[in-house]
């Protein structure tokens, strides 16, 4: 019994990485997306210390866990020989801790979150051919950044993501507006993941300070566009609206196309109602 208990132990470790899937289960016409969970090794080290999950976390995820300590927490260098130790300390807090415990307790099961991205993301690629996936992960992060995108990765900060009336969010500390809280829920991971995954594949041109037109007319084209992946509205702006009319007025023009787009005359001939609709 003892060796049989040994050995479940091991097995549960292994697949803390993972979630179960059985054969068969994704649709043979689209790629499965399924969110690894790199926050329940990061989990059971920062609350236990267990050397082996930071063992895993360094050698099965080395670009995810670089990106966390250097471009998330910015607490130094993943080189550093006193970087674990920093690590570990940082998370002591015990907000944090708290933190912690309710991301994964909360996302104890994300299904539902793989199931809407494999959609999306089917349809992204419909709209966008030749696009490529990223390796998608979730991660815990001290209430800083939510969608992180670069090199092939894009990780999902579960704690920006929390519930419209999680009691940290409501602290003045953080001073979280009710808009912005309206949008850290359960609801908006996909919709983020997409949005910020497309903002890296066609930024706000660098080459001429924008005006705040232009910047809105770019969100609103990136909006528009994560509504059509998700099959619903989940962004209703006047520049989304727009966005939509001017697209089914031409629809010889690729999406591609409008999102490449910096025309101003373009921009102006597509907005040229904004301010009268308002």
């Amino acid at each position: 019994m003892r060796k049989y208990y040994t050995l479940l132990l091991a097995l549960m470790f292994v697949c803390i990485g993972c979630e179960w899937r059985l054969s068969g289960s994704g649709s043979e016409s689209e790629p499965e997306v399924v969110v690894e969970r790199y926050d329940r090794i990061q989990s059971l080290y920062l609350t236990t210390g267990d050397f082996s999950a930071l063992q895993q976390m360094n050698t099965g995820y080395p670009q995810q866990t670089r990106t966390l300590i250097e471009d998330v927490l910015r607490i130094g260098q993943v080189n550093d020989p006193e970087i674990n130790v920093k690590f570990l300390n940082f998370f002591q807090d015990t907000t944090l801790q708290i933190l912690i415990a309710d991301a994964e307790r909360e996302y104890a099961n994300m299904d539902d979150v793989d199931r809407d991205l494999t959609e999306a993301f089917s349809r992204l690629q419909t709209m966008l051919p030749g696009i490529e996936i990223p390796q998608i992960y979730a991660q815990i992060g001290s209430l800083d950044q939510s969608i992180i995108v670069g090199n092939g990765i894009l990780g999902i900060s579960l704690d920006k993501y929390m519930g419209r009336n999680y009691p940290l969010y409501l602290r003045e500390t953080y001073g979280y507006t009710d808009e912005q809280r309206r949008m850290m829920t359960r609801e908006y991971i996909v919709p983020d993941c997409i949005g910020f995954f497309l903002l890296s594949l066609y930024p706000m041109p660098y080459d001429h300070e924008l005006t705040q037109l232009e910047r809105d007319v770019h969100f609103g084209k990136v909006q528009w566009v994560v509504n059509q992946a998700l099959n619903r509205t989940v962004f209703n702006t006047l520049y989304t609206r727009n966005v939509g009319h001017y697209m089914n007025s031409h629809p010889q023009v690729a999406i591609d196309q409008m999102l490449k787009s910096t025309n101003l005359v373009q921009t102006s001939t597509l907005f040229r109602d904004s301010f009268h609709s308002k």
